[in-house]
C-alpha cells in the first residue's frame, strides 16, 4: 500500500518556495516531488487542494519576487476586480535598474514608483487602489479602461476623485488618456452593461441623464433607477426584468408597477439590444421626444 504524501500543516493553504522548505527540513526532496503538490511557478509550490485562480498566481508571484509590487489587471484582482484570469499573467513591476527576468505566467514591467502609490495588501505589495485605477485607465482600450475604474470605485475601496486628482499629475507615456479616461469615469455604475450603456448614449448624443436616481413623490422612496431624465419622467434600466428568478421577477414587477403609478416610463436594454447601437439609441431618442 503507497504511503500518503506528508502535508505539513504549516505548508496546506499557503503558497511556498520548494527550495526553502527543503533548506529548512519541513519537506524532503523525494515529498516535494509528490503528486500532493501543484506547481505554479519554478521553485513555487501549492497543495493540490487549494483552488487555482489569479489571486492565488499573484501571491505565487510575489513569494517569487519579493522585491516586486503588484500592478496593472492584476492588481485589480486584488482589489476585487476581475480584470484577468487563471490563464493570464501575472503583471508586477520592479525597479528600473533590476536585473531582467523571463518568468513564464509573469510579466515584469521595470517603472520608478512612487512610495505613495504602494500599499502592503495580503501580505505582499499592490498599487493603491488610485495608482491601479490610473495605471489600467492609461493601458486597456478606453471602454474597457472606464469600465474598469468604475468597478474599482463600486468595490468601496477608492474614490473618484483622488483617482482624477492622480491622473491629473500624471506625465509620460499614456498619462494624457488616463487623464481622459478618469474624467470619464462616473463610479456610480453597478455594473460593467452600465458603464458600457453610459458611454454609448454619451457618444449618441442623447441629453445626459442622472444616474442611480431615486424616483420619489411627495417626499417618499418609489424606486431608484440606472439611468433617469427627472424632467421627462422617463428612465432607461439594463436588464431589467429579462434574466431574473421567480421571487426577484415578482419584486421587479412591483417595483414597476410603483414607477408607472408615479407617471415614470420605463425603457429596458438587454445584452441584444447592446449589440446593435444604432437601434437602442434611435429607441430611447423617440421615447425622449415623446
Amino acid at each position: 500500500m503507497p504511503v500518503p504524501a506528508r502535508v505539513p500543516d504549516e505548508l496546506r493553504s499557503r503558497v511556498f518556495r520548494g527550495s526553502t522548505a527543503v533548506r529548512t527540513g519541513v519537506l524532503t526532496p523525494d515529498q516535494l516531488r509528490a503528486p500532493v503538490w501543484r506547481t505554479l511557478f519554478r521553485d513555487v509550490h501549492v497543495h493540490r487542494d487549494v483552488p487555482d485562480s489569479h489571486l492565488l498566481r499573484v501571491r505565487a508571484a510575489a513569494v517569487l519576487l519579493p522585491a516586486a509590487v503588484v500592478t496593472g489587471p492584476s492588481a485589480a484582482v486584488v482589489w476585487g476586480v476581475d480584470l484577468a484570469g487563471i490563464d493570464d499573467d501575472v503583471e508586477v513591476t520592479l525597479p528600473p535598474r533590476t536585473h531582467p527576468r523571463r518568468i513564464a505566467g509573469i510579466r515584469v514591467r521595470r517603472a520608478e514608483l512612487s512610495h505613495l502609490d504602494v500599499r502592503g495588501r495580503r501580505g505582499f505589495r499592490v498599487t493603491t487602489p488610485e495608482a491601479t485605477a490610473v495605471r489600467l485607465a492609461a493601458l486597456l482600450p478606453r471602454d474597457d479602461a472606464v469600465v474598469a475604474v468604475d468597478q474599482l470605485i463600486a468595490t468601496g475601496a477608492v474614490d473618484l476623485e483622488p483617482i482624477r486628482a492622480l491622473a491629473s499629475v500624471g506625465r509620460g507615456p499614456g498619462s494624457a488618456r488616463a487623464r481622459q479616461v478618469c474624467a470619464l469615469a462616473d463610479g456610480r455604475a453597478e455594473s460593467p452593461q452600465e458603464t458600457r450603456l453610459r458611454l454609448l448614449m454619451l457618444r449618441g448624443g442623447l441629453p445626459t441623464p442622472v444616474p442611480q436616481f431615486s424616483v420619489r413623490v411627495d417626499g417618499r422612496f418609489v424606486a431608484r433607477v440606472d439611468f433617469a431624465w427627472p424632467d421627462r419622467k422617463l428612465a432607461v434600466e439594463y436588464d431589467g426584468l429579462w434574466h431574473a428568478d421567480d421571487r426577484q421577477f415578482a419584486e421587479d414587477r412591483q417595483r414597476l408597477n410603483r414607477l408607472h403609478a408615479a407617471g415614470w416610463r420605463i425603457v429596458f436594454v438587454t445584452k441584444r439590444d447592446m449589440r446593435d447601437p444604432e437601434r437602442l439609441l434611435a429607441l430611447i431618442a423617440r421615447a425622449l421626444a415623446d
